[in-house]
């Protein structure tokens, strides 16, 4: 129970900085030095340059059992330059460089990090602790110290939550398996997994998409102040915490294979309901897209180290986790493409939106696992 616990510690620990530093503090802080465009331009070849880093070092850590030693040095490195954020903080352009190797140190560790899930035979319910304890460190994050913490202590704060949170996996969980020499064409070559990708994108899109822009959905459509909305949003988190657990249970006991599916027709679901839901199940709505939440970050790369092969795990989840980047752009130009096609029309567009995780799951029982092959 130790092994989980240090495992979920770092969850709780990534979602903190990613709450506190990628998505409040510094992206207000420089957008007062820089235009919102060159930063999200400079923010997004980050990710790029972030991807092909982590394939060429996911395939020497496959090969060589190298994937513990790269999740404690990105680890560090992480804690390291968010101190040097907070040293840098005065120095605008300074604090930029950093902040960009700060975003690719993270998700390197990140991709690591999930590699770790191959030491547990529960891997489900692993990971589903990680979602849930993640979901706390938001709230913790949002609803407690960004009232209290300012510009630049708090990259000083994040820095050592986020190193005695992922210490514990650092210290206790063991180095995983060595894989084999493959190649990344072997892999790009395997249509399959290439599949798993674009269906994991269907979702994530709208996940993204609806991460970014429910505040302003919700005051639009429902005319809600911002402390009703914190509300539905602090219940989306409680959601998620609950479907974390929830869905790493259901995981082990069904299989994640059976598990993972069943959010294609979750997201289609609510997305084709949200434009009929009246204001007084707005509560409960937000609820149900914590639990849906909780099912893709759960899931997902348990799906993907179990279905695919542990020889190449680090090379596989660097795309897994590219996907998760390219989804918030490719979500946000529908969701625009969707509101000026309907005229601005807040429902309708939310409406549209199920339409994507819809085709996610007829491409999944077509190309992924057909149907006849479930049983």
């Amino acid at each position: 129970m130790h092994r989980k616990a240090s495992f979920a510690l770092f969850d709780s620990g990534e979602t903190i900085l990613s709450a506190l530093v990628f998505s409040t503090f510094f992206p207000l802080y420089i957008t007062k030095h820089i235009s919102a465009e060159t930063y999200s331009l400079l923010y997004g070849f980050s990710f790029l340059g972030s991807f092909f880093v982590a394939l060429l070092l996911g395939w020497i850590a496959d090969r060589r059992g190298l994937r513990k030693p790269f999740f404690v040095f990105f680890s560090l490195l992480t804690a390291l330059m968010s101190g040097v954020l907070g040293a840098s903080y005065g120095i605008p352009y300074l604090a930029l460089a950093v902040f960009l190797i700060l975003a690719v140190s993270h998700q390197q560790a990140f991709v690591f990090y999930n590699t770790l899930l191959l030491n547990f035979r529960a891997r489900g319910e692993t990971s589903g602790y990680g979602v849930a304890l993640g979901y706390v460190g938001s709230a913790i994050s949002l609803l407690l110290l960004a009232k209290y913490l300012k510009d630049p202590e708090v990259y000083y704060a994040v820095a050592v939550l986020f190193l005695l949170l992922s210490s514990p996996a650092m210290l206790t969980l063991p180095n995983p398996a060595s894989g084999g020499d493959i190649r990344l064409s072997e892999v790009l070559k395997d249509r399959k997994f290439i599949f798993f990708i674009v269906c994991v994108l269907s979702m994530t899109e709208v996940a993204n998409t609806l991460i970014a822009m429910i505040g302003v959905y919700l005051r639009e459509v429902y005319s809600l102040r911002d402390e009703q909305i914190y509300r539905v949003i602090g219940l989306s988190a409680l959601g998620g915490v609950a479907g974390g657990v929830f869905w790493g249970k259901m995981a082990e006991l069904t299989g994640v294979r059976r598990v993972f599916p069943a959010g294609f027709a979750m997201w289609s679901v609510l997305l084709f309901a949200l434009p009929f839901v009246p204001e007084s199940f707005i509560l409960l709505l937000g609820l149900c897209f914590g639990f849906a939440l909780s099912h893709l970050w759960t899931t997902g790369r348990v799906f993907l180290l179990e279905q695919f092969g542990q020889e190449t795990a680090s090379m596989r989840l660097s795309f897994l986790s590219l996907t998760e980047r390219i989804a918030s752009t490719t979500g946000l130009t529908l969701w625009a493409f969707l509101l000026h096609m309907t005229d601005g029309n807040f429902r309708l567009s939310a409406g549209f939106m199920g339409i994507f995780p819809l085709l996610g799951g007829v491409l999944y029982f077509t190309k992924v696992f057909p149907l006849r092959r479930l049983s």
